[in-house]
């Protein structure tokens, strides 16, 4: 066991770091990588930030994930039972579940009508969000950092002046004038 997990926040980490792992996948970061299962290739949820995200008080969750990760842990422990998985207790229990039982466990805590989806379906936007919007950077500097979200979606950097134009209209049209009272800076007067 490495001395990260043998405390509280070292579960906490490797826990949610699989559970965003669980949500958009990547390579692992290491050969001792558990958290991330490497289940795709190149950067994923926990690579975009995931963790920084939740862990950050505007998310609004921070008071709540070490409940959260105690939860998804006990329903690691018995999804192991059910299906006869035997978990590594060097680990967390989720981390401990192969790939595929991580995924099969978490699409079962967000089907329809199951008692707490809401909560696990916040902590699967949450890492939706870290790699689609880099929402815990500025996204200037999420760009300069080569976030790897924006940089699969294709981000474009903005002009010199920090603004963003497109010189092609993504419908091939124009769909309405710039109203009268815009400001040089795009933002209603």
């Amino acid at each position: 066991m490495t001395p990260d997990v043998q405390t509280e926040d070292g579960t906490r980490r490797m826990t949610l770091e699989a559970y965003a792992d669980t949500i958009i996948p990547g390579e692992k970061r290491g050969p001792g990588d558990r958290a991330v299962a490497g289940a795709a290739a190149g950067p994923g949820a926990v690579a975009a930030g995931a963790l920084e995200l939740l862990e950050t008080p505007a998310a609004g969750l921070v008071s709540g994930l070490d409940d959260l990760v105690r939860m998804l842990n006990d329903h690691a422990r018995t999804h192991a039972e059910i299906v006869g998985e035997a978990l590594d207790p060097e680990v967390p229990p989720f981390v401990a579940l192969p790939f595929a039982e991580r995924t099969a466990l978490v699409q079962a805590l967000l089907a329809p009508g199951h008692p707490e989806k809401d909560v696990w379906v916040s902590l699967a936007l949450f890492s939706n969000m870290a790699f689609d919007t880099a929402a815990h950077l500025p996204t200037l500097e999420a760009l300069d950092a080569g976030h790897p979200g924006l940089a699969v979606m294709g981000l474009a950097q903005p002009d010199s002046d920090g603004l963003w134009r497109f010189p092609q209209f993504s419908y091939g049209r124009r769909l309405a004038e710039i109203h009268p009272r815009t400001t040089p800076s795009g933002s209603p007067e």
